[in-house]
């Protein structure tokens, strides 16, 4: 194993010794849960329906959080999707504006020109804004990222399956603007660079409270890849209408 994946290990390993015995006194875990329909353009252009988690769980100074992600597809009775993504990551408070964070996240999608991509990392995060209407948050940080590329043909050769690790940037861009208290702009970047190719994810939102429990939730995604395999698209976009569920807190 590289010097380099035996300092993130320890690194990772750190920062989750440190924040178990504080998490464990911490309060319930707290976000939200949805359900989407949607229709969707690039690699595929099919209907579908998605379900997706987004909880934290917060002390003075240590922040868990996990996402989920899960989105099925299918068109004329044949899978058109199937993508499953989640994350975690765990954050300590530095000061009022700073912190410091490891991520792990992991992605399988039956229709790109990978059977899975890992990331793990850490970095810096800074709070740019805070305490207004606007929340703007920005973080980034090195890691290693690993893709299993599936076996492919180029003309008429078959190039076969294989593994790919890089060093990679992290970067994310986390925005949200309180119209009222029943109304939410938010746009979250994320940015995953790498030699090979590099990685945009833009999720644009607006949401309405319909309840203290219940909201609703219209969505555009934009996903990018630099260098996708022969065969498809660099761009994939979807639209959502999800109906979203209060957790905790």
């Amino acid at each position: 194993m590289s010097m380099f994946k035996l300092g993130l290990s320890a690194v990772s390993a750190s920062l989750l010794s440190a924040a178990l015995p504080a998490m464990a006194q911490a309060p319930k875990w707290s976000g939200e849960g949805g359900l989407s329909a949607g229709v969707t353009t690039g690699n595929t252009e099919t209907t579908d329906f998605g379900m997706a988690v987004d909880i934290a769980r917060q002390t003075q100074i240590w922040k868990a959080s996990v996402e989920a992600q899960a989105d099925f597809g299918e068109t004329d009775g044949e899978e058109t999707k199937n993508r499953a993504f989640i994350a975690g990551q765990i954050d300590r408070q530095m000061n009022d504006k700073m912190y410091g964070f490891g991520r792990l996240s992991y992605e399988v999608d039956q229709f790109s020109g990978f059977d899975s991509r890992l990331f793990l990392g850490g970095g810096l995060g800074y709070e740019v804004l805070n305490g207004g209407r606007a929340i703007w948050t920005v973080e980034g940080g090195p890691g290693l990222k690993v893709d299993e590329r599936k076996s492919r043909m180029e003309g008429e050769e078959v190039i076969p399956a294989e593994t790919i690790e890089s060093v990679s940037v992290f970067a994310a861009s986390n925005y949200s603007f309180q119209f009222n208290e029943n109304v939410v702009f938010t746009n979250d970047t994320d940015m995953l660079y790498a030699q090979e190719s590099t990685q945009f994810v833009t999720i644009s939102a607006l949401t309405a409270k319909l309840t203290d429990a219940l909201s609703v939730r219209v969505s555009f995604d934009v996903r990018h890849d630099t260098d996708p395999p022969q065969g498809f698209t660099a761009t994939d976009t979807a639209s959502r209408l999800s109906l979203v569920y209060a957790i905790g807190g």
